[in-house]
């Protein structure tokens, strides 16, 4: 499937901002450098609180990654060959808080409740809340996101659109699935790229699900922060933080064929000989030069971490199979605290 018609599928053409919210969830705040004017963070367990020069109101987000939901029905029989493994990789889980049995479906139930109680604003869903796409699964997420009334924000994750041992290149596989199966998680976005601001804050939302940047992803960024808003990058992969592993593989200097060690376990098309390109090595810097950007949230890796890449924090979030989520709370920084960080 050629990438514009896969666009006009998804139901736009160009990388433009996302329409879906109110007007009541909107409030503009101008431009911002936190290079120069800096907010701060505090993390407590998990919970993560910005306090944010020039915020108009609070931004209460939840985070949730990693799902890996693997219910299935009749209709995913002809692709067990494919789904097998994944499907029985998250039958049974231990909840990241008590250490007690649970599982994706229940921990995902938990987790919206948590979501209605705390009055969130937005729910934010970067990637693999599915073990592989299943009708089944999308079918039962789909009804419980809805049913919520609050506005979420989905982008896909390696194992969304991965059926393992399926025929095609990563771009193929993932493009096909999202239109196949995932379309209407994105109400209307862009699959690859999309923003939607709610109460002052910019939620960016980039797919890079094999790692990879597309040029069209980079310059949606570009345009992102541009437009001058307090901003907050979510996608699935994390980028790389030096000393970490490839798990923070999207800009890593060792991604490459090489060193890639599951390809043959997940079945799927191995790294490139020669590495990342450059447009995703471009996207790195350009998300760590970005004056406006106060934060990355990923997952991917299963853990809970936070790296610090010049002045910008990027947090990972504990599995949502385990129960994990983060509670990120964007505050307004009263003066008086602005002229103390100031000094």
């Amino acid at each position: 499937m050629k990438r514009r018609h896969f666009f006009q599928q998804a139901g736009m053409l160009s990388a433009g901002i996302g329409m879906g919210l109110s007007g009541s969830l909107k409030a503009a705040t101008g431009n911002v450098n936190y290079k120069k004017q800096p907010f701060t963070v505090a993390v407590n367990d998990f919970k993560i609180d910005f306090h944010v020069p020039h915020l108009k109101q609070a931004v209460k987000i939840l985070h949730i990654t990693d799902t890996h939901l693997w219910r299935d029905d009749k209709r995913g029989k002809p692709y067990r060959q494919f789904s097998g493994r994944m499907a029985g990789a998250y039958n049974e889980t231990k909840h990241f808080l008590t250490g007690e049995a649970t599982h994706p479906e229940e921990a995902f139930e938990q987790t919206l409740k948590i979501a209605r109680e705390s009055n969130a604003d937005a729910i934010t869903l970067t990637g693999d809340l599915f073990s592989f796409p299943s009708e089944a699964a999308i079918e039962w997420t789909m009804e419980r996101l809805d049913s919520l009334d609050m506005p979420y924000f989905y982008s896909s994750g390696n194992h969304d659109w991965h059926y393992e041992g399926m025929e095609g290149s990563l771009h193929q596989l993932r493009e096909t699935w999202i239109n196949r199966r995932l379309l209407p998680l994105y109400k209307g976005n862009n699959p690859l790229m999309y923003a939607e601001e709610v109460n002052g804050i910019n939620m960016v939302n980039i797919d890079n699900s094999y790692y990879e940047i597309l040029p069209e992803q980079l310059t949606f960024f570009q345009e992102q922060v541009r437009r001058g808003l307090p901003m907050a990058l979510m996608m699935h992969i994390p980028l790389y933080a030096p000393g970490r592993s490839l798990g923070y593989g999207c800009g890593h200097p060792d991604f490459k064929a090489e060193n890639d060690k599951n390809y043959q376990l997940e079945r799927r098309q191995r790294w490139p000989e020669k590495g990342h390109t450059q447009t995703t090595m471009d996207f790195h810097r350009e998300v760590f030069n970005a004056e406006n950007l106060l934060g990355v949230f990923a997952g991917h890796v299963h853990r809970q971490t936070v790296d610090w890449v010049k002045g910008t924090p990027q947090f990972l979030t504990e599995p949502n199979a385990a129960g994990g989520y983060l509670e990120v709370n964007f505050l307004p920084m009263d003066h008086t605290d602005l002229n103390q960080v100031s000094r």
